[in-house]
């Protein structure tokens, strides 16, 4: 109630309050640390492993399935996802948070090349790599150079928008 009573009868007071309670709050702010880029080690792991020639349903028997088997068994999986397309196996694995991720990848490589001598004899070897953001450019350019039809496919779209824009 005294606050109340306070900003009634004093009312140059009560703003002088306020207003030094701003400033206050103003210079706090300016001298808050917050690092705008924060330094983040994304805990997870990418397998992309190339079957050539292959349809998806024998990517996914042959390599994607025994691929996952083995690495549910790391220490600190916390979530598997796995694509198999014609001639490419994806396998993303999220790590719990309190994981140490360099173990991971390296009992992921050390899991795959157990049972690596059970693929079939196209497959070529697995590419694993720790899900750093600092890698998604190269993941991009190495996805680009090992498939070069999605350039192709890329050219098409483009060709095609050429035509129906000529077209009309």
């Amino acid at each position: 109630m005294w606050i109340t009573r306070t900003s009634i009868n004093q009312p140059v007071f009560a703003t002088m309050v306020m207003v030094a309670l701003c400033v206050l709050g103003l210079f706090s702010y300016n001298r808050l640390r917050v690092e705008r880029m924060p330094d983040i080690n994304f805990p997870a792991i990418f397998i992309q492993v190339q079957y050539p020639g292959a349809s998806p349903e024998a990517v996914e028997n042959d390599v994607t399935k025994p691929i996952e088997e083995v690495v549910n068994t790391v220490n600190g999986v916390k979530l598997i996802r796995s694509n198999s397309w014609e001639g490419r196996s994806e396998t993303y694995i999220e790590l719990r948070l309190d994981a140490n991720v360099e173990r991971a990848v390296q009992d992921v490589r050390d899991k795959i090349a157990l049972i690596r001598p059970g693929f079939p004899r196209e497959v070529k070897d697995p590419l694993v790599l720790r899900g750093d953001f600092d890698n998604a450019q190269y993941w991009y350019r190495r996805a680009q150079r090992d498939f070069p039809g999605t350039g192709a496919v890329k050219q098409e779209i483009a060709a095609a928008r050429q035509r129906l824009g000529a077209a009309s």
